[in-house]
């Protein structure tokens, strides 16, 4: 008989695990010192062959130098499609799809046209990947010791909600002001060709207001995207290993472990597109033009001008989110961080649960 408080909590939490199912389970083993192995939802203890534990300065360290390459490198590498989506969000009647717009900027451009905010791109998102993924580890453990093991593993998506959204905060703070320059380069033709044109240009027309103007709009469209890549893709792991994945993580080799991140990436990075594409929109619009603010900007796009260029968006990002978990993870692997495997219920709630005999 399942204790009637604890049994709806469960069943009620929106955010919790498929319907557990009565089993028979293992007394976990003791240690030397007769204390039972502590095992978080959100952490795990440090295998063998570990070079660092779970937790430590060297683990957020290495895994902010994760996530510098992670973001840094792929935002970089599609910037040519990134350049055509900004300039059909801000000049529709010119650039009519994604064909037309490469077409014409290579027409006009140049193929190096194609290249152009490449250096805010690397230099911008390298420094909002280090906030994104640090922070992120930062934030997960943090609330998760708040929490406390049981609740961490009944409300885990709302544990990665709040600490993606905590890590996303900061990342658009270091964020904003490379956005800045990258998008009036793109979309501002003669404006400026190189990153050392455009900052002393900006700054002497519109001060330090002009690199941070966009950053409210830019929460508006990160803050939800990050939330959204990061719930979404811890949960959709759990379940590929759950009703996909035909053996167990452990029984996994890296290689395996590796497809399954970047399947989930890419099904994470379709949402996040898609509830991140209204932001875009009005952020792209806003860098470019001077004196708008961002209600007016989405008051004149109105509800169809916003989802301009979403396909390109979806293409970009799904690409963009499913190479950025695979480059972190692989990180993760190279430097031998622990990873952790998906979260499995503490002993402590099968108990009180009744779901062991």
């Amino acid at each position: 008989m399942y204790p009637t408080s604890l049994t709806q909590l469960a069943r009620a939490n929106p955010f919790s695990a498929p319907l557990f199912s009565l089993q028979k389970v293992e007394e976990p083993q003791q240690n030397l010192n007769g204390q039972r192995p502590r095992r978080l939802a959100a952490a795990a203890t440090a295998d063998e062959g570990d070079s660092c534990e779970f937790g430590s300065q060297k683990y957020f360290i290495l895994c902010g130098f994760g996530g510098i390459l992670s973001c840094g490198t792929t935002h970089t590498a599609v910037v040519p499609l990134d350049l055509v989506k900004c300039r059909m969000q801000v000049n529709p009647d010119k650039y009519k799809s994604i064909g037309n717009g490469f077409a014409v900027t290579i027409r006009e451009d140049g193929v190096r046209g194609l290249a152009k905010g490449w250096a805010p791109t690397f230099i911008g998102y390298s420094m909002q990947g280090l906030c994104k993924f640090g922070f992120y580890e930062v934030f997960k453990i943090f609330y998760s010791d708040l929490l406390g093991e049981e609740n961490t593993y009944l409300w885990r998506t709302s544990l990665y909600l709040a600490a993606s959204a905590s890590a996303e905060f900061f990342a658009d703070i270091a964020l904003a002001p490379m956005e800045a320059v990258k998008v009036r380069i793109q979309t501002q033709p003669g404006y400026a060709n190189t990153l050392r044109q455009g900052v002393p240009k900006m700054f002497a027309e519109e001060g330090l207001w002009a690199f941070y103007k966009g950053v409210v709009p830019l929460w508006m469209r990160q803050i939800p995207y990050t939330m959204m890549k990061f719930a979404c893709f811890e949960r959709t792991v759990e379940l590929l290993y759950k009703y996909v994945v035909p053996k167990p993580r452990s029984e996994c080799s890296k290689a395996e472990q590796l497809v399954v991140t970047f399947v989930a990436g890419y099904i994470a990075g379709v949402f996040c597109a898609i509830v991140s594409h209204p932001a875009d929109s009005v952020v792209s619009v806003l860098n470019k033009e001077k004196g708008s603010t961002a209600v007016q900007v989405l008051k004149r796009l109105g509800p169809k001008g916003v989802w301009k260029g979403l396909v390109a968006r979806i293409i970009m990002i799904g690409t963009l989110t499913a190479l950025q978990w695979f480059i972190y993870d692989s990180v993760k692997v190279y430097f031998r961080l622990p990873r952790p495997p998906p979260p499995e219920m503490p002993e402590s709630l099968k108990k009180k649960l009744g779901l062991t005999e």
